[in-house]
């Protein structure tokens, strides 16, 4: 199984929330985007949130998400993983990006959102231990927007997700 390296997190200086996913699917990391996928939720949940046209350029949606204080990363630098699920990341393969470095340059963050379950598990396990006292934040765990994540309706991901923009 070959090794899959994740992206460079999309933030300006002041951001205020970090928006966490675990490690791109397939589709992003083919199209070298975050939530590619055509069936996953993220940008037509931050449309209706945020108002970031999904149809936009990628590259303009990811400059109005940081404009408007939101960062963009994943929990996972790299890893090895067969497909696109979180439950097929070998935990052997585990590489946890810098985030000691990252709160350090973005230290207006205080709230953490984790897409899902595997996103919030990471980090508390991976980072949150290694980060120290001196960064505190509220970490909240929001559905998965991933399309493999059918079992919860849409009003109900969206109605969680209205939460970010409080």
């Amino acid at each position: 199984m070959s090794r899959l390296e994740g992206f460079p997190p999309v933030a300006a200086p002041g951001a205020h929330t970090l928006i966490l996913g675990s490690m791109p699917g397939a589709a992003s990391l083919a199209a070298l985007e975050y939530y590619a996928h055509r069936r996953n939720l993220f940008w037509p949940i931050l449309d209706e949130v945020l108002g970031i046209d999904p149809a936009l350029p990628y590259a303009e949606r990811t400059q109005r998400l940081a404009d408007a204080g939101y960062a963009l990363w994943d929990v996972l630098g790299a890893c090895r993983r067969h497909g696109s699920l979180d439950s097929n990341i070998e935990n052997d393969s585990i590489e946890v990006n810098d985030f000691a470095t990252f709160f350090a340059t973005h230290s207006s963050i205080d709230r953490v959102f984790c897409n899902g379950m595997t996103a919030e598990q990471c980090f508390r396990r991976h980072v949150l231990p290694g980060l120290g006292a001196r960064f505190e934040f509220d970490v909240r765990r929001l559905p998965s927007t991933s399309p493999a994540n059918a079992s919860i309706p849409y009003a109900a991901k969206l109605a969680a997700w209205r939460e970010i923009a409080r």
